[in-house]
């Protein structure tokens, strides 16, 4: 337990770090569809 946790990958990248950068594009997008998929089910209901 008293070893220094070395978390280096040798040029490996993470999944989440990679994707991280992309956010304020990614969630408005989704965001944008999920609420006309709501809006368009609903009125398929009414």
């Amino acid at each position: 337990m008293s070893q220094a946790n070395d978390d280096s990958h040798d040029g490996q990248q993470d999944v989440v770090e990679s994707i991280v950068p992309l956010m304020p594009i990614v969630l408005p997008v989704a965001g944008g569809i999920l609420i006309f998929l709501l809006a368009f089910i609903a009125v398929f209901m009414a």
